[in-house]
C-alpha cells in the first residue's frame, strides 16, 4: 500500500502523464509527451517547498500530503485533464447558479474545457486464451489527428517462442486485417489457430479503455476557485479550535497548492494557445467551369487550349466519368467548336489538382478571385476550420447549416456518435460559439438534429445550448422520416420525425410585405393570407420519388410571410390531404 508521499506524486504524475499511459504516434500524443517530460520539473519544484516545510514542521509533512492528494485527486481525468471528476456529492459546487442575467442557466461539467478528441489508449498487451500466446504490439499505432473514426487493423509479424506477435495499427485507405493471409501464415508455422479464436484474440485486445481528451480554458481560474471553496469547506467544518500554528501550517498548504497550480496551468495555457492559433492551408484546389475560363477572351481559351492538351487531363476526365458528367462517348476533341466554346461541354469542371502547374495561369484570369469563388469546401476538424476562417468570415455568412453527431449511442456510422451527454454539449458549444461570430445581423443557423428519448438523443440539451449561444429562437422545422403513425417498442414510443432548428440573430426574420411582378406571376395561388405557390420537397439523401415515396413533400412558400407548410405525397405522387404543421417562418 502506498504511503501518503507516494499517493500524492502518483496524482501529481498522473496530472501530467496521464492514468492511461500512451504509447503510439501523432500530434497531440506528442504534446502529451513533453507535457510528462515537464513532470519532472514539477516535481523538483515541489519537493523544495515540501523540504522546506518539514524543516519547520516535521510531523506536518505527511499531513501536508494527504492533504494535497486529496484535494488533486477531485479534479483529474485518466487522461490528465483537468476538470469534476470524482468531486462529492456535497461539494459538487457546479457553478454559480445566481445571475442578475438569467434565472436558469445551463451548466456541464466540462463546460470550461474543450473538447479535442476521444480516442482508444492502446497499450502493448499479452494474449493467452485456449492455450494460445499472443504479443499486440502497439508501439506505433498512429493515433487520430481529430475525431474521426477509424478501425484497427492487424499485421502479424512473426512468431517468437511460441508467441504469435502482431503490430497494431490504425486503417489507412480502407486497408483491413488480411484474416485469410494471416491463418495460411500460421498454419505453415504448424499453429492450429481458427477463425474465430484470432478474432477472439482481436477483441481481448480491443477491450482497452476509450479516452476523451480535453483542454482546461482556464486551468489557473479554475483549480483556485476550486482549492477556495475546499479550503473554506475544510475551515468552516472543522470543530478544533484553530491554533496559531495550526493556520501557520494550513497558509503553507494554501501557499503550496497555488504554486503547483500555477506550475499547472503555465503548460495548460500552452495548449489552449496551441489549440486556437490559426491553422495554416497546406494544400488548395480550384473547381472552376470552362465557361468562366472561357469568358476571359482569347487569354481564357488559351488556357483551356492548355488543359485539353495537358498530360493529366485523362485523370480529369476519369474523374467526369465517376461523377457521371460525361460517359464514355465524349471526345476531347468536341469540347472547343471552331476556337468556340461548345454549349454542350461548356460546364465541364476543371478541378486545378490535376493542373498544378497551370493553376496560378487558371486563377490569373480573375481580377478578383474572392468574388469570383461561388462556395468554399474546407476539409479539417470543424473546431479549427471555423477558428481559422473566422477572421475573414466574420459576420458576413447569412445562412449555416449543420448535421451534428445526433449522439444515438450508435457504432452503426462512419463518425463517432457515442458520447457522455457533457462531452457532446462541449464539442457542440465551442463549435455553435464560433457560428454565432461567421453570423450577419440577419444570418440563421439550421441544425438537424434527432428526436431521441433523453437517454439517447441531445435533442432538448441542444435547443437549450442555443438559446444560451444565438440571440433568438425561431422554432423548428419538423420532417417526417417514414410514413404511417410510426411503431411502438417495450420500452419507448419510436418517433416517426426529425427536427431542424431554427436559430440566429434579431434581424435574421424580418416581414416585408413586397410582391414584384414577377413573383404575381410566379405565385398564382392565394388565399386569406395571401398569393403562394407550390414546390416539391425531396427528403434527405433521396434524389427521386420512386425510391423513397414517403419522404417527398411539398411546401407552400409565401412570398409575404414564407409560411413553411408540409403535405405527405402518396406513391402517385397525389397530395395528401391530412396536412401537417411544420413551422412558420417570416423570411427576409
Amino acid at each position: 500500500m502506498k504511503n501518503k508521499k507516494e499517493r500524492f506524486y502518483q496524482i501529481l504524475k498522473d496530472l501530467f502523464v496521464g492514468e492511461a499511459k500512451i504509447e503510439g504516434k501523432g500530434g497531440y500524443i506528442n504534446l502529451l509527451r513533453i507535457k510528462s517530460k515537464y513532470y519532472e520539473k514539477v516535481k523538483e519544484e515541489i519537493d523544495k517547498e515540501i523540504a522546506k516545510v518539514k524543516a519547520r514542521y516535521p510531523d506536518f509533512e505527511e499531513e501536508l500530503y494527504d492533504k494535497l492528494y486529496i484535494f488533486f485527486k477531485r479534479y483529474i481525468s485518466e487522461s490528465g485533464a483537468i476538470l469534476f471528476n470524482q468531486t462529492p456529492f456535497h461539494n459538487n459546487v457546479y457553478e454559480k447558479i445566481y445571475t442578475d442575467d438569467d434565472d436558469v442557466v445551463l451548466f456541464w461539467k466540462t463546460k470550461n474545457l474543450y473538447y479535442v478528441k476521444t480516442d482508444r489508449v492502446f497499450k502493448s498487451m499479452p494474449v493467452e486464451f485456449d492455450g494460445l500466446r499472443f504479443f499486440f504490439d502497439a508501439e506505433e499505432v498512429e493515433y487520430k489527428k481529430n475525431n474521426e473514426k477509424r478501425e484497427v487493423m492487424y499485421e502479424l509479424q512473426g512468431i517468437e517462442n511460441g508467441v504469435i506477435v502482431f503490430k497494431v495499427k490504425y486503417s489507412e485507405r480502407g486497408r483491413k486485417t488480411n484474416t485469410e493471409e494471416i491463418l495460411k501464415s500460421l498454419k505453415r508455422a504448424g499453429i492450429r489457430v481458427s477463425e474465430e479464436q484470432l478474432k477472439d484474440a482481436f477483441r481481448i485486445f480491443e477491450k482497452q479503455s476509450e479516452v476523451d481528451y480535453f483542454i482546461n480554458k482556464n486551468a489557473r481560474e479554475f483549480l483556485k476557485e476550486q482549492f477556495k471553496l475546499w479550503l473554506y469547506q475544510y475551515l468552516v467544518d472543522g470543530t478544533e479550535d484553530w491554533s496559531k500554528e495550526r493556520i501557520d501550517q494550513l497558509n503553507i498548504l494554501r501557499n503550496i497548492a497555488y504554486k503547483l497550480i500555477d506550475l499547472v496551468a503555465q503548460f495548460e495555457e500552452e495548449l489552449v494557445k496551441i489549440w486556437n492559433k490559426p491553422k495554416f492551408v497546406i494544400n488548395s484546389n480550384y473547381v472552376i467551369t470552362l465557361d468562366r475560363i472561357a469568358k476571359h477572351g482569347e487569354e481564357g481559351l488559351e488556357v483551356i487550349r492548355k488543359i485539353l492538351n495537358h498530360p493529366n487531363l485523362q485523370e480529369q476526365i476519369r474523374e467526369w466519368k465517376e461523377l457521371g458528367i460525361v460517359d464514355d462517348s465524349f471526345r476531347v476533341e468536341d469540347v472547343l467548336e471552331e476556337d468556340r466554346l461548345s454549349e454542350e461541354y461548356q460546364f465541364l469542371p476543371v478541378d486545378t489538382k490535376y493542373f498544378k502547374d497551370l493553376e496560378l495561369e487558371i486563377i490569373g484570369l480573375f481580377d478578383n478571385l474572392d468574388q469570383a469563388l461561388d462556395g468554399w469546401l474546407i476539409k479539417s476538424e470543424n473546431y479549427q476550420a471555423l477558428n481559422t476562417i473566422l477572421p475573414k468570415f466574420k459576420g458576413k455568412v447569412r445562412t449555416i447549416y449543420i448535421d451534428p453527431p445526433y449522439n444515438t449511442g450508435s457504432d452503426g456510422f462512419i463518425y463517432l456518435d457515442r458520447f457522455s451527454h457533457s462531452t457532446w454539449l462541449s464539442f457542440m458549444y465551442d463549435r455553435l460559439s464560433l457560428a454565432r461570430g461567421l453570423l450577419s445581423e440577419d444570418g440563421v443557423i439550421f441544425t438537424s438534429i434527432g428526436d431521441l428519448n433523453p437517454q439517447e438523443g441531445e435533442s432538448f440539451r441542444l435547443q437549450f445550448l442555443q438559446s444560451v449561444i444565438f440571440p433568438k429562437r425561431f422554432g423548428n422545422l419538423i420532417w417526417k422520416k417514414r410514413g404511417g403513425i410510426g411503431s411502438f417498442s417495450e420500452k419507448n414510443l419510436t418517433e416517426n420525425h426529425e427536427y431542424i432548428t431554427v436559430f440566429g440573430n434579431e434581424k435574421s426574420f424580418i416581414y416585408e410585405n413586397i410582391i414584384t411582378e414577377k413573383q404575381k406571376k410566379e405565385y398564382k395561388y392565394e388565399d386569406e393570407r395571401g398569393p403562394y405557390k407550390w414546390m416539391d420537397l425531396l427528403g434527405p439523401s433521396q434524389q427521386t420519388k420512386e425510391k423513397r415515396p414517403n419522404l417527398n413533400y411539398g411546401i407552400i412558400i409565401d412570398p409575404n410571410a414564407c409560411d413553411i407548410i408540409g403535405f405527405e405525397y402518396n406513391q402517385n405522387g397525389e397530395k395528401n390531404e391530412n396536412c401537417f404543421l411544420v413551422s412558420t417562418l417570416i423570411l427576409k
